[in-house]
């Protein structure tokens, strides 16, 4: 997994920039913040769409079900799905460190490179947990996200910052990023 890091920030450089690290956000199924709010409101909207539908359905209004169909498929999303597109995002997402620049390469539906050159680089914040892990979010931290880090359809707003998120010791990059800072040119 590491090799694939390594090469698929490796092929973003140039001739002379020099790659000081590489990783990749924490895999799999994850809780957040932001759920302390969302779930609720997502069993909420679920179970009131699927008691919707189940009346429909007893009632034979084909009109009725018809129209409760898409909010059953939206709030199975909300309940559950939107946990499974965020680790599928998370897993096609690496991050990049090089003496020139902050890299973000995302391969959802096309491939997507965000650069930040580290001379102009905003201020940065630095969210980290007790056990060392954390999130790195380069430029003003958006309030709303801390209650829906993913935004109700489990994908981050394009306004919102750019940011490194869910690195196992996040500390440790920060370091490297504001080393890299102090050298850039």
């Amino acid at each position: 997994m590491w090799n694939e890091t390594y090469s698929l920030i490796r092929q973003e450089l140039s001739p002379q920039e020099q790659l000081l690290w590489s990783g990749e956000p924490g895999r799999g199924l994850a809780l957040r913040s932001g759920d302390v709010m969302m779930i609720p409101f997502s069993l909420m909207w679920g179970g009131f769409a699927i008691f919707w539908e189940s009346i429909a359905i007893r009632s034979n209004a084909p009109f009725m079900w018809l129209w409760g169909i898409p909010f059953v498929l939206v709030g199975l999303y909300m309940i559950v799905g939107r946990f499974f597109v965020d680790a599928w995002q998370r897993e096609r997402t690496t991050y990049g460190v090089t003496s020139e620049r902050i890299i973000i390469v995302s391969n959802f539906i096309n491939r997507k490179v965000k650069s930040l050159n580290l001379r102009t680089l905003p201020e940065m914040t630095l969210d980290q947990k007790s056990d060392g892990s954390g999130t790195i979010t380069f430029g003003a931290v958006d309030k709303m996200s801390r209650w829906d880090p993913n935004g109700l359809a489990g994908r981050r707003s394009r306004s919102e910052s750019p940011r490194f998120e869910m690195l196992g010791d996040a500390k440790k990059v920060y370091e490297i990023i504001r080393e890299a800072q102090r050298r850039a040119p």
